[in-house]
């Protein structure tokens, strides 16, 4: 096997088209958004003779905490190349390790979206890999097959989940705006940092943001929806539609709104969207199990999307290269913050 970069957008797109585990952060726009925040990427194809078998997208992440490699959710295997996951795996950590050597990275870091079992995770291991100790994206997601009618998604759902779509349906004071305008996502930002307060979480900035906005909105990728009370903004959701999904990436929702159910009329907005522009499945994105896991922070959101119906899916836990003793200082800073914020 060998890599080569990818430069053709048509190339890197068409192959994860046809690939079945995927998220929008191994998109080509998803490049472009860390090109704009000024990180440094590569997209790299793994080939078996002429044939793509896979593709890694790098970001090189320069943080206070130090430089490291990321392969945000990948690499991506094309379903035809499963039984060589180990081979292609061996040769992107391989060309990582240079790319490392040349941007002075303490570690490579690999966010993978590959089912979590016993034989993943061991491919891994075998290379030096150890878990790291926090996750940058999600581990684990809540997804919906919305290939079924609406009514029939709609009767899947939790009875209590139903019950409060209809009941915020009929409320004449409520309605929803979706929005595609740049401009809106200042209104966002606001809401977020309020919610972020509240909460004790770091938010997204608003340069973030606006960036990931206004590259994604360039193929019509992306939009914003609004839930709003007599005039009032009482929550909004920030959607990504890429390759056939529907991805629930941000949301924020003000406490004194909350009895009026607004982001369950939203989510069930947002699904009949993405069914509307030909998606077969949404992601809620991050995930926990509220049975085992019911004081983590993501807990309630969990039970939240659950009640729209789907399963979960679990990923292998995203994996740590070390390579210099630089590592070790990254090692127990993220294990602090990992601590205080309850993950």
């Amino acid at each position: 096997m060998t890599i080569q970069e990818i430069f053709d957008k048509n190339i890197w797109e068409e192959f994860l088209e046809k690939c079945s585990e995927k998220t929008f952060l191994h998109s080509w726009n998803w490049g472009e958004f860390q090109r704009a925040m000024r990180e440094k990427i590569w997209r790299l194809g793994v080939y078996e003779g002429e044939t793509l078998c896979a593709a890694a997208l790098v970001v090189c992440v320069k943080a206070r905490r130090g430089t490291f490699l990321l392969v945000p959710h990948g690499p991506v295997v094309r379903r035809e190349a499963e039984r060589k996951k180990e081979e292609i795996l061996k040769v992107v950590v391989r060309h990582c390790r240079q790319l490392a050597q040349e941007e002075q990275a303490a570690f490579i870091r690999i966010n993978p979206i590959w089912e979590r079992t016993r034989e993943h995770q061991a491919l891994f291991q075998v290379l030096g890999f150890r878990r790291s100790p926090i996750q940058m994206h999600p581990e684990a997601s809540w997804k919906l097959d919305i290939r079924l009618a609406e009514d029939e998604l709609f009767k899947n759902m939790r009875k209590t989940t139903r019950y409060l779509i209809r009941q915020a349906e009929e409320n004449p004071g409520i309605t929803v705006r979706k929005s595609a305008d740049l401009r809106d996502i200042g209104v966002f930002s606001k809401m977020h940092e309020k919610v972020s307060r509240r909460q004790h979480f770091a938010p997204f900035s608003i340069e973030y943001l606006k960036k990931e906005f206004e590259i994604f909105s360039q193929d019509s990728q992306i939009l914003l929806l609004f839930g709003e009370y007599e005039g009032k903004i009482a929550a909004a959701s920030f959607v990504v539609f890429w390759s056939g999904i529907g991805f629930y990436h941000h949301a924020a929702s003000l406490p004194e709104f909350a009895k009026l159910s607004i982001p369950y009329l939203l989510q069930w907005e947002a699904i009949q969207e993405a069914k509307t522009r030909g998606c077969s499945q949404y992601d809620f994105w991050g995930y926990v199990d509220p049975k085992t896991k019911p004081f983590h922070p993501w807990a309630g959101p969990t039970l939240f999307k659950m009640g729209f119906g789907g399963e979960a899916h679990e990923y292998v836990f995203t994996q740590d290269l070390p390579l210099s003793k630089k590592y070790w200082i990254t090692f127990a800073f993220e294990t602090l913050r990992r601590i205080r914020r309850g993950l």
